[in-house]
C-alpha cells in the first residue's frame, strides 16, 4: 500500500468556452497523506475548487480533465467507471461544498436527506439509518438534534446547515474529506465553530483532509501542510511552519503580508497589486511575474519549474534560492 492517501500529478483541468480554452488548472501537482491535513490556499479563481472536483470527477460542463493522473490509495481514479466513483464518492470521500443551501433538498427533511445517503452507500434499513443520522448531528454538535431531524433546509440558520453539510460529508466513514471554504458567509463565532467540529472529528474518525480557503489564519490554525496556488499552478509547498515563517515563492509572501496582523495593527495594510489573470491567454513565463516585485527577464521569457529546495518542500520560481522574503509571521 502506497505511503500516500491521495496523490495528484500534472493535472490539467480546462474549460472549453466560445471565448477560449480557459486553463483552470495546468499542471498541479499534490499528495495527502494519512491523518495530514493540507490546506490549498490562493486568490478566487487561482484553481482551487476546480482542483478539488476534479479529484472527485465532478468538473462540470464545459470542463474537462485533459491530463494528469490522480491515485487513492494508489488506484487511479481517473481510469474508474462512473458506478465505481458514485460508490467513492459520499463513500471513501467526503465533500463539503462551498454554499449548503445549494446542496441540500428544499422539499426534503434533514432526516430524509441524511438517511438517503446512509442507505444509498451502506447495507441498512431506513429505521437503522434515520438512529445514525441522528447520531451525526448530534456528533456535529447540532442542538435538539431530534427536532432538526424533522425541519426543512428553510428553517435553519446558514451555521447550522454547514453542521448538516459537515454531518453529510462524514456519513459514511470517509478516509478523505475535502472542504472546500467550509466558512465562507459565516460570521467570525459561526466559523470558529465549524473549525473546531472538522479539527474533532479529523481526530475522532482518523480522517485525512483537504481543506481549501482563502483565509491564511485558518491554513495557520487548522493544517499540517499547505499548497499555495496561482492562476492554476502551484507556486510553492511545505509544512505550514515551513511556508508560514520562512516564504519561498514572492506570491507566498504577497499572501502573507496582506494579512491583517495585530503586531502591526499601525501600519498600512499591504496588497497585492494587479489582478489574476485571463486563464485564456496567461502571462508567459511565470504566470505571477506581472505582479511581481522581483521579476526579471528570465521569468518572463522562461516558464519555472516546480522544484524541490529541501525536505517536503517544493517551489515554482525562477529566483527561490536568492531571494530574501519576509514573513510577518516571523517577527
Amino acid at each position: 500500500m502506497p505511503g500516500n492517501l491521495l496523490e495528484v500529478e500534472g493535472l490539467k483541468t480546462y474549460f472549453y468556452t466560445w471565448a477560449g480554452v480557459v486553463k483552470a488548472v495546468d499542471g498541479v501537482s499534490l499528495h495527502i497523506d494519512r491523518s495530514e491535513t493540507l490546506g490549498i490556499v490562493g486568490e478566487s479563481g487561482s484553481g482551487k475548487t476546480v482542483t478539488a472536483l476534479s479529484v472527485m470527477r465532478l468538473v462540470p460542463p464545459p470542463g474537462r480533465i485533459v491530463q494528469g493522473k490522480i491515485r487513492f490509495y494508489g488506484e487511479s481514479v481517473l481510469a474508474k467507471s462512473e458506478s465505481d466513483m458514485q460508490v467513492l464518492r459520499g463513500g471513501a470521500m467526503g465533500y463539503i461544498f462551498q454554499d449548503p443551501t445549494s446542496t441540500l433538498n428544499p422539499v426534503y427533511t434533514i432526516g430524509q436527506q441524511l438517511s438517503e445517503v446512509i442507505m444509498r452507500h451502506r447495507d441498512i434499513t431506513k429505521s437503522d439509518a434515520l438512529h445514525e443520522a441522528l447520531r451525526l448531528l448530534e456528533l456535529v454538535e447540532i442542538p435538539e438534534a431530534k427536532v432538526r431531524m424533522n425541519q426543512f433546509p428553510h428553517q435553519l440558520s446558514g451555521g447550522m446547515k454547514q453542521r448538516i453539510a459537515v454531518a453529510r460529508a462524514i456519513s459514511c466513514s470517509p478516509h478523505l474529506l475535502i472542504a472546500d471554504e467550509p466558512t465562507t458567509a459565516l460570521d467570525v463565532t459561526i466559523q470558529a465553530q465549524i473549525l473546531g467540529i472538522l479539527r474533532t472529528l479529523k481526530e475522532k474518525l482518523n480522517l485525512s483532509m483537504m481543506l481549501i480557503t482563502h483565509d491564511m489564519g485558518i491554513v495557520a490554525e487548522t493544517c499540517d501542510r499547505v499548497t499555495v496556488l496561482y492562476a492554476g499552478q502551484v507556486c510553492e509547498t511545505g509544512t505550514v511552519e515551513q511556508v508560514f515563517l520562512n516564504p519561498k515563492h514572492p506570491y507566498t509572501e504577497a499572501l502573507l503580508t496582506s494579512v491583517p496582523h495585530l503586531a502591526l495593527r499601525k501600519e498600512k495594510l499591504s496588497v497585492i497589486p494587479g489582478n489574476v489573470p485571463n486563464l485564456i491567454e496567461p502571462p508567459s513565463g511565470c504566470r505571477f511575474h506581472p505582479r511581481c516585485k522581483y521579476v526579471q527577464q528570465i521569468c518572463i521569457d522562461k516558464v519555472p519549474e516546480l522544484e524541490p529546495i529541501e525536505d517536503g518542500r517544493w517551489v515554482h520560481c525562477h529566483r527561490a534560492k536568492e531571494l530574501e522574503l519576509k514573513s510577518p509571521m516571523a517577527s
